[in-house]
C-alpha cells in the first residue's frame, strides 16, 4: 500500500503545481472515515481507494481525479455525506465522488430487467465527466485483482459484468492497458480450461519458435537503419483472451492465427510511418488483405497506427504495428495520454487532442445515449449497448466525402441513420460504390455510399434485421411502435368482439371501464393495443366484463405463434401468416442469434437461411422470392436449437472422443455425428448438436479450437 508521502511525491512527479495539502487531507479522511473496516482479503478497508489512486497516479491524472479516487467509497460505505465532501474538498470533487458513488450503487445485478435499466443509468451517469469512468476502472480493476477472496458465485457474476461492460468502456476510450487487464483477470475466473489451454499452446509455440522470433526485432531495426528510418523494434505475445476471442470471431483453428507474435516498430515522426511501411513491404512479402492504415483514418478511441502481417524472417507470419511514441501512448493509455501541464495548471489538454487528430473522448458513450434518449429499453437496448461497444469500425464515405464510421458488420441503414433520423426513416434503397446493392449488403472499408430516399416514412418492419447499430434499430423500432399502434388497436379490438360473439355478447353491451382498472389502462385504446400485441388474452378480457361466462370463452387462434407450439417455428418478418410452410434450412442449420433470411420456393412454402448460407447464391437475381426474417423473443429465451459444425481433426486414437467430451463441457448435446473424406492423416466430421443460440455454438467451436487434434471448426454453411 502506498504511504502518505509516496503518493504525494507521485503526484508532484508530473503535476509539480499539484495541491499537497489537499492529497494529504484527502488520504487522512478516507483513512479515519473507513477506520476499523475490512475487506474480504482481511486487509484494513482503507487500503482499497489508497490503491485505487495509485493506480491513476500511473496514468498521471489531476489532482481532483486522485483525491476522488481516495474518497470515492466514503459516501457508500461510511457517514460521510455529498455536503461533508464539498465543505471539505470543494464542488467539483464532490460532484465527482457522487458519480462514482451513482455508478456503485448501479452494479450489475444477474436479473436481466434491472441489468438493462442499471446500464442505462450507468452510461448516462459516465457520459458527462470521463474522470468518473477513470476512477471506476481503476477501481473495478483493482477489485479484480483481489477477486479471489470473494465467494465464487459473486466472482463469476462480477467477471462476467467486468468482460461484458467495464472491459468495452475501458476501451472505448481508449485505454487499452486497463482493459486488457480486466479481460485476462475475468477470462481466468470465467473459462480457466480454455485459459489453460490457450497457455500449453502459446508455450508450445514458444518452444518451437522462441529462438526465431527473438532475432526478428533485430533484423526488423537493422534493415530500417540501413534505410534511414531509425525505431526500436519489440515484440509482444497476444494475450490468451484475446486469442479466446479471434477464435470465436475467425472460422480458423489456432495454428492459421496470423498474428499471435507481433511487433512494434516506434519511429520519430508520422511520416516515418509510412518510410518504414515501404521498406518492410520491400523487404519481406505482405500478406494480402492484412493492411490497415489508423493513421490516416483513426479509430474512434482515437487510435493510430498502421497494420500489415508479412512474411518475415524464417518464414513466420508476423503483424506490424507502426507508430510515434505519442501514438503508442494514446494506444495504451487512451484518453489519459491527454493530461498535461499547460499555461501553469494541470488537466485534460483537449488542444492537444484534437492537434493529433483525437475526437471527443465520450463520443462512444453519447451515440449510447442517442439511443436511450430514444426511448429504448430492456434486454434489446443491452444487447446493442454492447454490441457497439465491442465490434471494431469500419470506415465509409458519403458521396461528399465524409467520413461515417460504423461497426464491422453495419449496412446500408446503419450508415443512413449515422447521417441523420430522417434519412433512415425514408431510406428506400442504397447504391454502394455507384452500384445499386440489397440494402442486406455488409460495407466495407472506402466504400462511398448513396441513400436512396423515398417521399413517404414507410419501414418494413423487418429491416431491423438488417442493421447492427443500437442506434438505427432503436429509431426503427420507435418508427414501427408508432406506425403500428393503430393496427395493433384494430387488431384487439376484432379479436376481442370475435371471443365474446362466440359467447353471444358484444362489446357495445357493457363499459370496458372493469377491464381497464383491473389491469391498469388508462384508455380503451390502450387496452386494445395489448390484446393485439398478444400481451393480454380476450378471455380473460371477456370474463372481467361478463363473469357470468367465467369457464365458458375461448381463446382465439394464437397470432403471436406461427407453429412454434411444435417447437418448428421461432421467426416471424416476411408478411408470415398462419398456415404458410416454413421450415429450417438443414444446409446451414439456423440457430437463435444468427441473421437470417427466408427463401420462398414452390410448393415448399418458407425456408429459413442464415444470412451467409451459400445456398443464397442460387437466389441472388430474384429479389421476390427473399423475405427478411427474425427471432421471436420465445426463440431468444430459451429455445433449444440444431446446430451443425463441420471440424477438420486429426486422425488418431481418442481424438473423436477429446471432441465430444469438449462439446459436452460446453454445454452442448450431440445429435448425429457423420465422418467423411477419412485419411491417413485426417477426416471430415459433421456434428450435429443441441445449443442454446449462436453465441453459445461460437463458443463450442473457440473451445474445440483451442485443441491441437482439430485443424478447422466452422458452422456449415451449405
Amino acid at each position: 500500500m502506498l504511504r502518505q508521502f509516496e503518493l504525494v511525491e507521485a503526484v508532484r512527479a508530473y503535476d509539480p503545481t499539484a495541491d499537497e495539502a489537499l492529497l494529504n487531507r484527502a488520504y487522512v479522511y478516507a483513512m479515519k472515515m473507513h477506520g476499523s473496516q475490512l475487506r474480504a482479503s482481511g486487509d484494513p478497508y482503507f487500503a482499497h481507494p489508497i490503491q485505487v489512486a495509485g493506480i491513476l497516479t500511473d496514468y498521471r491524472l489531476d489532482t481532483a481525479t486522485i483525491v476522488t479516487a481516495l474518497l470515492h467509497d466514503v459516501v457508500e460505505d461510511t457517514s460521510a455525506t455529498r455536503d461533508d465532501i464539498a465543505q471539505r474538498f470543494g464542488e467539483e470533487i464532490a460532484d465527482l465522488v457522487e458519480g462514482v458513488t451513482k455508478l456503485s450503487r448501479l452494479e450489475l445485478q444477474a436479473e436481466h430487467t434491472r441489468q438493462a435499466e442499471n446500464l442505462r443509468k450507468f452510461i448516462l451517469a459516465i457520459s458527462k465527466d470521463v474522470r468518473v469512468l477513470l476512477v471506476k476502472l481503476a477501481d473495478r480493476l483493482h477489485n479484480m485483482r483481489t477477486l479471489k477472496h470473494v465467494k465464487p458465485e459473486k466472482r463469476e457474476r462480477i467477471s462476467r459484468e467486468t468482460l461484458e461492460v467495464y472491459a468495452p468502456l475501458g476501451r472505448s476510450i481508449g485505454i487499452h492497458s486497463i482493459a486488457s487487464e480486466l479481460e485476462e483477470l475475468a477470462f481466468e475466473h470465467l473459462n480457466p480450461t480454455a485459459r489453460t489451454a490457450i497457455e500449453r499452446r502459446l508455450e508450445a509455440l514458444k518452444l518451437e519458435h522462441g529462438r526465431a522470433i527473438d532475432g526478428v526485432s533485430r533484423e526488423v531495426e537493422r534493415v530500417l537503419e540501413e534505410a534511414g528510418v531509425h525505431a526500436r523494434v519489440f515484440g509482444r505475445q497476444k494475450t490468451p483472451y484475446s486469442i479466446w476471442r479471434k477464435l470465436q470471431r475467425k472460422s480458423v483453428g489456432f495454428s492459421s492465427l496470423s498474428d499471435i507474435y507481433g511487433f512494434r516498430v516506434i519511429v520519430e515522426a508520422e511520416d516515418d510511418c509510412y518510410r518504414a511501411l515501404g521498406v518492410i513491404h520491400r523487404a519481406w512479402p505482405m500478406v494480402p488483405e492484412r493492411f490497415k492504415d489508423f493513421i490516416s483514418t483513426p479509430k474512434s478511441n482515437n487510435y493510430r497506427s498502421l497494420h500489415t502481417t508479412v512474411v518475415g524472417p524464417s518464414g513466420l507470419r508476423i503483424e506490424m504495428q507502426i507508430r510515434t511514441d505519442a501514438m503508442d501512448r494514446v494506444a495504451e493509455d487512451g484518453v489519459a495520454a491527454h493530461w498535461a501541464y499547460k499555461n501553469q495548471s494541470y488537466g485534460f489538454d483537449k488542444e492537444a487532442m484534437e492537434k493529433d487528430g483525437g475526437r471527443d473522448p465520450l463520443q462512444n458513450l453519447r451515440h449510447l445515449v442517442q439511443v436511450i434518449e430514444h426511448g429504448e429499453g430492456g434486454e434489446d437496448w443491452v444487447e446493442h449497448a454492447k454490441l457497439e461497444m465491442y465490434l471494431d469500425q469500419v470506415f465509409v464515405f458519403t458521396p461528399k466525402g465524409a467520413l461515417i464510421t460504423l461497426p464491422r458488420g453495419g449496412m446500408p441503414l446503419d450508415f443512413a441513420y449515422a447521417v441523420h433520423t430522417e434519412v433512415g426513416d425514408t431510406a428506400v434503397g442504397a447504391k454502394i460504390n455507384g452500384e445499386l446493392k440489397p440494402m442486406r449488403t455488409q460495407l466495407q472499408n472506402g466504400d462511398v455510399v448513396e441513400i436512396i430516399r423515398g417521399t413517404k416514412r414507410e419501414i418494413p418492419v423487418d429491416w431491423r434485421s438488417l442493421t447492427v447499430t443500437g442506434r438505427a434499430r432503436s429509431a426503427i423500432r420507435r418508427h414501427i411502435r408508432t406506425s403500428e399502434r393503430g393496427e395493433f388497436q384494430k387488431l384487439g379490438r376484432a379479436t376481442l368482439e370475435q371471443t365474446l360473439t362466440r359467447a353471444g355478447k358484444a362489446v357495445g353491451d357493457v363499459t370496458l371501464r372493469p377491464a381497464l382498472e383491473q389491469l391498469g389502462f388508462a384508455h380503451d385504446e390502450d387496452l386494445y393495443e395489448a390484446l393485439g400485441r398478444g400481451r393480454l388474452s380476450a378471455a380473460k378480457i371477456g370474463e372481467i366484463l361478463f363473469p357470468a361466462l367465467k369457464g365458458r370463452l375461448k381463446a382465439g387462434p394464437d397470432r403471436k405463434r406461427i407453429g412454434d407450439d411444435q417447437g418448428r417455428l421461432f421467426v416471424r418478418g416476411g408478411g408470415l401468416t398462419p398456415g404458410v410452410s416454413v421450415h429450417f434450412g438443414h444446409c446451414c442449420s439456423p440457430v437463435p442469434g444468427d441473421r437470417i433470411v427466408g427463401i420462398l420456393e414452390p410448393e415448399s412454402g418458407l425456408t429459413v437461411h442464415t444470412i451467409d448460407c451459400q445456398r443464397l447464391e442460387e437466389f441472388a437475381d430474384d429479389d421476390s422470392v427473399w423475405s427478411d426474417l427474425q427471432w421471436t423473443p420465445q426463440a431468444e429465451q430459451g429455445a433449444v436449437a440444431s446446430a451443425r459444425i463441420r471440424a477438420t481433426i486429426k486422425n488418431a486414437p481418442g481424438v473423436l472422443g477429446q471432441v465430444a467430451t469438449i462439446i459436452g463441457e460446453a454445454g452442448g448435446n450431440i445429435l448425429n455425428l457423420v465422418m467423411s473424406h477419412r485419411q491417413q492423416d485426417f477426416f471430415d466430421v459433421d456434428i450435429d448438436m443441441e445449443v442454446e443460440d449462436a453465441k453459445h455454438a461460437t463458443a463450442i467451436m473457440a473451445a474445440l479450437r483451442t485443441n491441437p487434434s482439430v485443424d478447422t471448426v466452422e458452422r456449415a454453411r451449405g
